[in-house]
């Protein structure tokens, strides 16, 4: 049996490749009033579940991110600005047609704080083969992708190139499902076809039920990661599974948090994960980390962490533990 470890061979820059999206949150107590008004609180907030991922990881310390990605003309320059705040680098490709992808984000404060969104992707999937490089991969110890990129045909095929370029390289690969819903329209088959080839999976319970057909978190976990080597199964406040060879060998507790909005947990603790594991960590020691950055995501309104630095500022040195 082989164990997956700690990623202290992976030096380098973490590279995201994913959706930069606007968020357009709003916070309405109970249940939306249909044909009327119902009063909340919007604020419009940087968001996008490859983006999020990658300020999330800078903010726990991981010293070199970089985000690829597809924006619109509209926005890019505060994407940009937005991302180098929070200590990543942007590799924003500009779309001279198509407007920046846009989320409405429904969250019920009396609810838990569960969200609903309602989503534009606009130019986000419209990033394509052609729009990759080799030398993306210059420097890099880990390559991160998006699963919204597996929505559309222009972004699937840049996922397939990039996952080459990284077999190539010898670069790791994670990816992180992205959305039930979605992969219901894309199918099980042709999903596992398409992530042929990655390293890490990072799915919520919902999709890592999906994708196996099986009603049980654990049983779903635990076969996932016969066809993947590390699968890292987030389930919100019941914590996380940490499965490889066919079986869950940790089972990783929540942390306690009062949620605001849970817009954007996943990202954070998808993140958190990746910088312990760039940083050495063994698996069930970054999912750890990830619980830590989920349970401060949800405290705080958007998806994005706090600007700047404080996190966990050792989680990238390889003494995350």
């Amino acid at each position: 049996m082989t164990r997956p470890r700690g990623a202290a061979a992976e030096r380098g820059a973490l590279l995201v490749v994913g959706d930069v999206i606007t968020d357009v949150v709003a916070r309405h107590r109970g249940p939306l009033a249909a044909g009327t008004d119902t009063a909340a609180a919007i604020r419009s907030v940087p968001g996008g579940a490859g983006a999020n991922v990658a300020c999330w990881a800078a903010y726990r310390g991981c010293p070199q991110v970089r985000m690829f990605g597809r924006v619109g003309v509209d926005s890019a320059a505060w994407h940009e600005g937005e991302l180098r705040a929070h200590g990543v680098e942007p590799l924003l490709v500009v779309d001279p047609e198509a407007p920046t992808g846009t989320v409405v984000c429904l969250v019920d404060t009396e609810a838990f704080a569960e969200r609903t969104f309602l989503t534009d992707s606009g130019a986000s999937l419209r990033l394509c083969a052609d729009d990759w490089s080799q030398a993306l991969l210059d420097g890099v110890g880990r390559l991160h992708l998006s699963g919204y990129l597996l929505f559309s045909e222009p972004s699937r095929a840049l996922v397939a190139r990039a996952i080459e370029s990284a077999r190539a390289r010898g670069v790791p690969v994670s990816l992180d499902p992205a959305s039930a819903g979605f992969l219901k329209g894309l199918g099980v088959e042709r999903f596992q076809a398409l992530v042929e080839g990655v390293d890490v999976l990072l799915p919520s319970r919902d999709e890592a039920c999906l994708l196996t057909g099986l009603p049980d978190a654990e049983d779903a976990a635990a076969e996932l990661s016969r066809h993947v080597p590390l699968v890292v199964a987030k389930q919100g406040a019941a914590g996380a599974l940490v499965a490889w060879s066919g079986a869950v060998r940790a089972r990783v507790p929540a942390v306690p948090a009062v949620p605001r909005d849970t817009t954007g947990a996943g990202d954070a603790f998808t993140g958190a994960f990746l910088a312990a594991l760039l940083g050495g960590a063994e698996p069930a020691a970054a999912a750890a980390e990830g619980a830590r950055a989920g349970a401060a995501a949800v405290e705080r309104v958007g998806g994005r962490p706090p600007r700047g630095g404080g996190g966990r500022g050792d989680a990238c040195r390889g003494d995350a533990r």
